[in-house]
């Protein structure tokens, strides 16, 4: 009997286990069609920025995984390049990593930022969107974007990220999904 007990806890041991490895980063994040969680993070400038703020615009929320690296680089680079016509379909960029303002205002500073970019040193809101990769010697934030219509509705998510083209990919989405909206 005592035998069975552990080989029972073991295999329930085993099932818990293999439901954490299997489970991916964004498998929790907030659906398509229901509200974004609203938060508060300070920006690279120190300032508290709100996501209720944004109300009336179209928000660009992507979180990435950290400053200075080169995928990073990369798509701050993107959005940077391309922010004219996100401002065009009102709509704001927020990036938001798990680095601290002072990491975010070097980034920006000499990167050429001038969208906000927002210190999750605490990684509640990349918990409250699904956005951690929990690596061996840290956790950071996940590659995913969200964006978020002006009613604070999640109309479109990317949890499988290129750096290369996503700006491209959310400019695309702007178009379609304002062009339904005016319909």
């Amino acid at each position: 009997m005592k035998y069975a007990i552990i080989a029972v806890l073991v295999i329930l041991l085993c099932g818990a286990l293999a439901l954490k490895i299997t489970a991916k980063p964004g498998d929790k994040s907030p659906a398509v069609g229901t509200p974004a969680p609203d938060f508060t993070l300070n920006s690279q400038d120190g300032t508290p920025v709100n996501l209720h703020d944004f109300k009336g615009k179209w928000v660009v929320l992507y979180f990435y995984p950290k400053d200075f690296t080169s995928g990073c680089t990369v798509e701050a680079h993107n959005f940077q390049r391309d922010i004219a016509q996100y401002e065009a379909k009102n709509a704001v960029i927020l990036g938001v990593s798990m680095q601290d303002e002072k990491s975010h205002k070097e980034f920006c500073a000499k990167e050429g930022l001038n969208f906000k970019l927002l210190a999750d040193t605490n990684k509640e809101v990349s918990e409250k969107y699904d956005s951690i990769r929990d690596l061996a010697v840290a956790k950071l934030s996940a590659r995913h974007t969200f964006l978020i219509d002006p009613q604070g509705i999640v109309r479109k998510s990317w949890l499988d990220v290129d750096v290369k083209k996503h700006s491209e990919e959310v400019l695309a989405a702007l178009d379609e999904l304002q062009g339904k909206a005016a319909k």
